[in-house]
């Protein structure tokens, strides 16, 4: 009879193949590693970057609607 839990990888006499990854895959996830760096650094930049006259942090939404010094302005 046989049991309905079922067979982990641990539990298989069989190793779990190693994917190799060919010179282009791995170019390919360097490159991508590099632009999403490049993508959070401008991000970072663009949250820092100060607004004349507006918030110094994030946008001060909430609910859909703005909030400045305590007054409420649904669009």
């Amino acid at each position: 009879m046989a049991s309905d839990k079922p067979v982990t990888a641990s539990e298989t006499s069989e190793p779990i193949p190693v994917k190799v990854l060919t010179p282009q895959a791995q170019r390919a996830l360097a490159e991508a590693a590099e632009r999403r760096a490049q993508s959070d650094a401008a991000e970072q930049v663009r949250l820092k970057a100060i607004e004349d006259g507006g918030p110094a942090g994030l946008e001060p939404t909430r609910y859909g609607d703005w909030e400045r010094k305590g007054i409420v302005t649904d669009f």
